[in-house]
């Protein structure tokens, strides 16, 4: 359930242009998903606030009483824009950690990369990701006086 509603939000939040792909089209729900589970319960509970917030602001920003994934495309535009520049800092930074976690998607997939003239980057080796969360030597030794 949170991953469609933080995969909803950040959709909606970066959609594609006739220049560029968005997430309207990229699928993002593996990558949220992923980040998710990997994310510190802080980031983990602002991330879906956020995206609860996206969902629920219309009816202040553009007064619409609808959830953001039932407005029409170019309502929900202007409102991902009115939450952008809303007069309350919540909602603006609401907006912010939306679009940062989208972000971090969109900047790294292939096909934006390549609309973009840059290079695809090389597969994650997932190598931070191991049980005891250590470098690949093993434990740093404690630094000794010298």
């Amino acid at each position: 359930m949170w991953v469609a509603l933080v995969s909803a939000s950040i959709a909606a939040a970066l959609p594609s242009t006739p220049a560029l792909p968005g997430l309207d089209t990229l699928h993002p729900d593996r990558f949220v998903r992923q980040f998710l589970r990997a994310a510190p319960w802080t980031l983990w509970l602002v991330t879906v606030g956020s995206a609860i917030a996206f969902q629920l602001t219309p009816l202040i920003t553009v007064y619409w009483p609808l959830p953001a994934l039932l407005l029409p495309a170019t309502v929900r535009d202007r409102h991902a824009n009115a939450m952008a520049c809303h007069r309350l800092y919540l909602v603006r930074m609401a907006m912010v950690m939306v679009k940062t976690v989208g972000g971090l998607y969109w900047g790294a997939h292939p096909q934006v990369r390549k609309a973009l003239g840059l290079p695809a980057y090389a597969p994650d080796p997932q190598s931070w990701r191991d049980a005891a969360l250590q470098p690949i030597g093993g434990p740093i030794a404690p630094a000794g006086r010298g």
